[in-house]
């Protein structure tokens, strides 16, 4: 089965895998040897679309308080041997300093910390208190313009203020966001089926990039019998309860197609016809390869599967 072609985001030049490896809390966890084999695996089953943000510390290990997952993230994309021409990396501005610290200075410390000289995706969280989207899309158009970025997106807005950031795009002759980063998966499906924001990321031209599509590993089925510590304390949440159920359902169902319940849960998010790329994590190779199943998965299952997988995710009555 050959790996699935890959797209463009958007109206812009990125084109990029259809699997995406994102970097959320995971390499500052691992060993470096342990993150180099996660990167190592990316490079190998031809992901070519890397997601890094800055993240604080949680680990009470690292020598700086915020960032250094930018840092790992920087000595591993090295050390991989990544070809940096031809790898599309994000990186997300998270406003958390503003306005003391401008969109342009946040970039600038992130970039120093990865060692890049420029990114190619900056993803824009919504806006804080105090900054009006039109402010927003100048900002971040700026970063574009100045060759800090070569295409910007967004990541977890609501649907009308995606809407106004498209139309406050078009109206100063802008680029439009050509990513749209949310989370979707069969636990968590209400955000991207809404009609406002299919209409929001249709009248953008942007493509889809699902994130959260394991439901935080929820949809493995590993965590179906018991958990332990910090995870069983975080499965006592009815969110969490609702994810096990779908688990349930989705390991019967993988049983009968012959494909893990990683892979049909990867499968779902990617076969969403606005999906471009499907971000997940990893934090070893063997996950990063069922969830590269999952993605060519999509391609291939025929109607009934596909319905069958997204009854999966529907609450039973």
């Amino acid at each position: 089965m050959g790996e699935p072609a890959p797209g463009r985001l958007g109206e812009s030049d990125l084109v990029v895998s259809r699997l995406a490896l994102g970097s959320w809390k995971t390499f500052e966890h691992l060993t470096k040897d342990e993150g180099l084999a996660v990167m190592a695996a990316a490079r190998r089953l031809g992901v070519t679309f890397l997601d890094d943000a800055r993240y604080d510390d949680d680990t009470g290990r690292a020598p700086i308080p915020t960032g250094y997952s930018e840092v790992l993230f920087g000595e591993l994309f090295g050390a991989a041997g990544w070809p940096r021409a031809e790898t599309v990396v994000s990186n997300k501005l998270w406003w958390e300093f503003w306005p003391q610290e401008s969109a342009a200075a946040e970039l600038e410390g992130s970039l120093k910390r990865m060692g890049f000289d420029y990114i190619d995706l900056i993803y824009a969280n919504p806006p804080p208190t105090g900054l009006d989207v039109a402010q927003l899309v100048d900002d971040v158009a700026g970063l574009v313009r100045d060759g800090k970025a070569r295409a910007w997106g967004i990541v977890n807005w609501p649907a009308a203020q995606f809407s106004e950031a498209v139309k406050a795009a078009a109206a100063r002759g802008y680029p439009a966001p050509c990513a749209a980063q949310l989370p979707y998966s069969l636990a968590g499906r209400s955000v991207v089926e809404d009609p406002a924001m299919v209409a929001a990321i249709e009248s953008a031209g942007a493509g889809l990039v699902p994130s959260f599509v394991l439901a935080g590993g929820l949809l493995t089925g590993k965590y179906r019998e018991s958990a332990t510590g910090r995870m069983g304390a975080a499965l006592s949440s009815s969110r969490s309860a609702a994810a096990l159920e779908i688990a349930d359902r989705l390991v019967g169902l993988s049983a009968e197609l012959g494909h893990s319940a990683a892979s049909l849960a990867v499968a779902f998010a990617a076969a969403h016809p606005l999906t471009t790329s499907t971000l997940v994590g990893a934090t070893r190779p063997e996950q990063l390869e069922q969830s590269a199943a999952g993605v060519a998965l999509a391609g291939t299952l025929d109607e009934s599967a596909l319905a069958a997988l997204a009854a999966v995710g529907q609450h039973p009555h």
